[in-house]
């Protein structure tokens, strides 16, 4: 749990999701309305980050490994557009441009790339930091109840809250399956209309293995790149990898071995989407070997299934969000509404920033 010194008065807001939408509605919120909002951040996962998740090992020898988002491109737009959230990154020491070679990467947009140099995950906390929110984690969402003028927030485990506002984050499939019931004991989906129903149910999401690779100090990793694109089309399993090292610009920091991550294609992640990663693991690790034979061997593995990796298919016509009650306040919000990456999330949240400007 991360604490902060934010007031008990002012209006009561939830987020529900500590991935990088959530921290930046928070950061947000907080920047525009100050002391005017008491803002509570639950996941329910161990770690902050969302898809933006970094894995340290257990054995702290060796480099820490992004699962998730590997790094940020900035259209020539967006640069503009965001150049202060950029500008921040970077003073900050949170971002830094991508120096290294990237291997089959297709793009040529004038995009700029950067990397996090303590992880992707080091993004998400740093808005949250700048959010004073008081982020609970391991906190799971299961459902809603209207309570007058506010919201009965349900947990799998642990009591339930009362929230002025609540701000929804999280994948569109975990928004539909959210329990609860209205006042008058009409059912939860009651708030959704057919069309909204219709265009949440619409949004799909492809999916995708991680697997990280943790070696010894010293370790020689066998091959001259940072980062490698592969045939993402190819019926092959892997379709990148990156020496973590390299591409964090830390190659040999504080003595640490490197690490290898790996991400397997869109296909080969849709059809054993229903596997355990305990099952799919050597599948990966095959191949992985018959590409890299020069691979030395681990001293520890990290195999992570990312269900809803990118959106593919997002939601038709929303300005960023989906207001689902006005009174109280519930609106969703995410990559669902515009697209997958650092803009699209940072887009959403100013979107919901224009809500809440509205009813405060």
């Amino acid at each position: 749990m991360m604490s902060s010194s934010s007031p008990a008065a002012g209006r009561r807001v939830l987020v529900v999701g500590a991935g990088l939408t959530g921290s930046l509605c928070a950061c947000l919120l907080r920047r525009k309305f100050q002391d005017k909002v008491h803002i509570v951040v639950w996941d329910k996962a161990r770690g902050a980050g969302g898809r933006m998740s970094t894995f340290r090992p257990p054995d702290p020898s060796s480099h820490s490994a992004d699962l998730g988002a590997q790094y940020i491109s900035a259209t020539r737009e967006y640069a503009r557009s965001h150049h202060s959230f950029y500008s921040e990154l970077l003073a900050a020491g949170v971002l830094r441009p991508l120096d290294c070679a990237v291997e089959g990467l297709r793009r040529k947009d004038g995009s700029t790339d950067y990397v996090a140099p303590l992880g992707m995950s080091s993004v998400v906390k740093h808005f949250l930091r700048e959010s004073g929110a008081d982020v609970f984690l391991e906190h799971h969402v299961t459902g809603l109840s209207r309570r007058g003028a506010s919201w009965e927030v349900h947990r799998k485990r642990g009591a339930s809250r009362h929230f002025d506002s609540v701000l929804l984050t999280v994948p569109v499939p975990q928004i539909l399956e959210l329990q609860g019931d209205l006042e008058d004991g009409e059912p939860f989906h009651v708030f959704l209309s057919v069309r909204q129903r219709a265009l949440l149910s619409g949004v799909s999401y492809s999916s995708r293995f991680a697997l990280a690779l943790f070696f010894a100090p010293g370790a020689d990793i066998g091959v001259p790149w940072a980062v490698r694109y592969y045939n993402d089309d190819d019926p092959r399993v892997v379709c990148y990898a990156a020496v973590e090292p390299r591409k964090h610009a830390t190659d040999g920091a504080a003595g640490r071995g490197p690490s290898l991550v790996v991400h397997t294609g869109a296909p080969f992640g849709l059809r054993h989407l229903e596997r355990d990663v305990e099952e799919v693991q050597p599948l990966i690790l095959r191949e992985l070997r018959q590409l890299l034979p020069a691979l030395p061997q681990p001293i520890s593995i990290k195999c992570h299934k990312w269900r809803y990796s990118q959106v593919l298919s997002a939601v038709a016509g929303c300005p960023g969000h989906m207001t689902l009650s006005e009174h109280p306040l519930l609106v969703c919000a995410g990559d669902a509404f515009t697209h997958s990456n650092f803009d699209g999330c940072l887009v959403s949240a100013l979107s919901v920033l224009g809500v809440f400007q509205d009813v405060m």
